[in-house]
């Protein structure tokens, strides 16, 4: 798995896995259908069977692998259903959150939040899909953490999994990053003038976009969705 970085001993062992395993299935490194080998993972990051078992629970929870008795672990299909439920609970957590945020908004936040903005910018010239997913990461986030919601932040990580791999795959044209971009600046511009149902407003756009590239995104790369996504998307 290319572009993984490696372990940390200093923290704990099997949360690291499931991180670099969570993006390597986000970013396509290793595919639906495809096997995953506890042997060959232990022995790529250098560490026993048992941390990597236990990565694999949580990467099943999460809806990303399907772990098969006597068969093997297996990287699941994207399916539309997922996504969708997804998209809505991190819709209804998201908007409150900005919807809080708009009312305890200091210049100080304003300015992290453009600061991000512009890194997101440098990364669109470029052309860094992994480092626009990052800092869109990192946009998010902040924003629940200025809130005072991290707790809801962590609670969406393992729940968007599947809407992360569309949106990786929606950066190459069914959701270019400029207008994702305008679309990040608009929530920080209602943010700045305290405009709560702007903020409101302008998140859940965002948080939309997805229902109108996910048909072109099934449509595109048929192999990576299960049969009932790859049928919505033809009749779309």
């Amino acid at each position: 798995m290319q572009d993984i970085p490696p372990l940390r001993p200093s923290e704990a062992i099997a949360p690291q896995l499931v991180r670099a395993l969570r993006t390597a299935i986000v970013m396509m490194h290793v595919q639906p259908g495809q096997a995953l080998s506890e042997t060959e993972i232990a022995r790529q990051f250098g560490v026993s069977r048992q941390p990597v078992r236990e990565a694999f629970i949580k990467l099943a929870e999460a809806g990303l692998v399907e772990i098969r008795p006597q068969r093997g672990t297996f990287v699941v299909p994207i399916t539309r259903r997922d996504v969708m439920n997804a998209r809505f609970i991190r819709e209804a957590i998201e908007v409150a959150v900005v919807g809080v945020l708009a009312e305890r908004i200091t210049p100080a936040i304003v300015a992290e939040l453009r600061r991000l903005l512009d890194d997101q910018r440098r990364a669109a010239v470029k052309d860094d899909w992994p480092g626009f997913l990052a800092l869109d990461e990192a946009f998010h986030r902040t924003l629940a953490e200025s809130a005072g919601h991290a707790h809801a932040w962590r609670m969406l990580d393992p729940i968007k999994a599947q809407m992360d791999r569309v949106r990786y795959l929606s950066f190459s044209g069914a959701s270019p990053l400029p207008v994702l971009i305008k679309q990040h600046t608009a929530i920080v511009e209602a943010l700045a003038r305290r405009k709560r149902s702007g903020a409101e407003a302008a998140m859940r756009k965002h948080l939309r976009e997805i229902l109108t590239a996910l048909p072109a995104i099934a449509a595109e790369h048929p192999d990576l969705f299960d049969a009932d996504s790859r049928a919505a998307a033809t009749a779309a």
